[in-house]
């Protein structure tokens, strides 16, 4: 154990208590004698544990320098995922340094294109850092804290968690230790370690402002479930440490909202463990999928009145054609509790339990169904080495004459009607016309999706859609199953309010 990390820890086990005990004393009236001295002293030791934690932490953090070829950098810039998500400032501080720079086509010399930050996690030369700090990279180089600069190789690179793996050529270097980032709490000590605008090894600190957070990221397939913290986090933080008072990593910092906002992120420190430990001796993050689109039920406002009978949960909203879930029970509006036993609440726990599943082994998924207890068994699979993508734009179906109460206009599927329109024939109504400003359109239903079922009831026919509505209220909402390039998803029509 780092000799630094130690000591910080032995002092700040006895200070849990410290900032409030100082705090009440000072708030208290006419304390007495010989006690004036006890809040200053008190404040004089929770000060040392933060010297001491900064001191003990940092040798384990480094600055990571990266080298990119100029035109590389300059085509790619607006295209990465993040470029969106940094700060104003920072963005047009990367515009500036690439596109500032006087085109010669003969120069073809690489262009360092800026740093981030990463922390030791082994003492034999591996380093955890941020995908996007070394996406693209021709050359890193990694500076410690006692001015050593070593050349580093990219073990491996997880885009779903945005981590990576470096490797260097050294032994017996300082190693920061992992928390159990399950058991950090809301309003615990945050502080932040690395390089923000190139100003190396900054130190601050703050709270843990809030755990799970989660569509922070417009990409649904990226692991989400962001430690946010208001310690103050910049360009170039990223891949440096969030650590508790302890000195342990309890989040690897990702992500910022605005400059100054107090509003960073983090990868939880069990995830970025579980990844990185799998980066060094795979090089990968093998990973199994259920090809379900899902959403928390504590999250989805829309379904959470229908769901009779359950709390929490993950709502089924979407299933792959041709994936595990579509070779299984599992059906759309289905609430997910549990897998094999372990409760899960948010779409992310259920990606941690399913993530680690052996593809082809049977799996438990305790669902409610229409508020009843159902079991369902699927088997994983491998995640696709693609993405998932949308099948080509489809010709649009021809008029039909049956109009319903929710602005669409549907006719049943032929096999005449499936092969012009190249759908799959099974049974159900094509979506022909949708009304301008109706409850469909507003929920983005259109043209050319095949409708399967309308409130858990199939329908195949004009007559069946017409009984499937009898008795519903679009206030309290109107389920649809329906099927578009290739993916099976839940959409419910209701009324907004006014």
């Amino acid at each position: 154990m780092n000799r630094g990390i130690e000591r910080g820890t032995k002092l700040s086990r006895t200070l849990g208590w410290a900032g409030g005990l100082a705090l009440w004393a000072m708030a208290g009236s006419a304390p007495a004698a010989g006690r004036d001295a006890e809040p200053l002293e008190l404040a004089r030791r929770l000060n040392e544990a933060f010297v001491r934690v900064a001191e003990g932490v940092s040798p384990a953090v480094v600055v990571i320098s990266v080298t990119r070829r100029a035109e590389d950098g300059a085509a790619d810039l607006e295209s990465s995922p993040f470029w969106e998500w940094l700060p104003r400032e920072f963005r047009r501080q990367w515009e500036e340094r690439f596109r500032g720079q006087p085109e010669n086509p003969r120069r073809r010399a690489p262009l360092d294109t800026g740093q981030g930050s990463g922390v030791v996690i082994r003492e034999d030369g591996y380093i955890l850092t941020n995908g996007h700090v070394v996406e693209d990279a021709e050359r890193i180089r990694v500076r410690f804290k006692d001015g050593r600069t070593l050349g580093a190789e990219v073990r491996g690179v997880d885009p779903q968690s945005d981590l990576a793996v470096l490797k260097v050529d050294a032994t017996g270097l300082p190693v920061a230790r992992f928390a159990d980032s399950d058991r950090v709490r809301v309003g615990e000590f945050a502080i932040a370690i690395g390089a923000p605008f190139e100003l190396d090894y900054s130190v601050t600190f703050g709270h843990v402002s809030a755990k799970g957070r989660s569509y922070i990221l417009p990409d649904p397939s990226m692991d989400q479930d962001f430690i946010q913290t208001d310690a103050n986090i910049n360009p170039g933080n990223s891949g440096g440490p969030l650590v508790n008072i302890e000195g342990e990593i309890i989040g690897i910092n990702t992500l910022i909202r605005g400059l100054r906002s107090g509003i960073g992120f983090a990868i939880p420190s069990n995830l970025a463990r579980q990844v990185a430990d799998q980066l060094i001796e795979q090089g990968r993050v093998p990973r199994s999928w259920l090809g379900v689109e899902i959403r928390a039920l504590r999250d989805d406002e829309e379904f959470r009145t229908l769901a009779d009978g359950v709390r929490e949960g993950v709502v089924v909203r979407g299933i792959v054609q041709n994936g595990p879930a579509a070779r299984s029970s599992l059906k759309l509006g289905d609430v997910i509790t549990a897998v094999d036993g372990k409760p899960v609440a948010t779409a992310q726990e259920l990606r941690n339990q399913v993530r680690s599943k052996k593809p082809g082994s049977t799996v438990t998924l305790e669902v409610v169904r229409a508020g009843r207890p159902v079991q369902v068994q699927v088997q994983p699979e491998p995640w696709p080495e693609t993405s998932v993508t949308a099948a080509p734009r489809r010709p649009s179906p021809p008029p039909a004459a049956e109009t319903s109460g929710l602005g669409l206009t549907v006719k049943p599927l032929t096999r005449e009607l499936a092969r012009e329109m190249e759908l799959e024939f099974k049974p159900g109504l094509v979506v022909t016309a949708v009304e301008p400003d109706s409850v469909a359109q507003a929920r983005g239903i259109r043209p050319g999706d095949l409708i399967t079922e309308i409130n858990q009831k199939p329908v195949a026919t004009v007559r069946d859609f017409d009984n499937a509505l009898r008795g519903s209220d679009l206030r309290r909402g109107v389920t649809v199953h329906l099927t578009r390039e290739g993916i099976s998803r839940l959409v419910i029509l209701k009324e907004t309010e006014n």
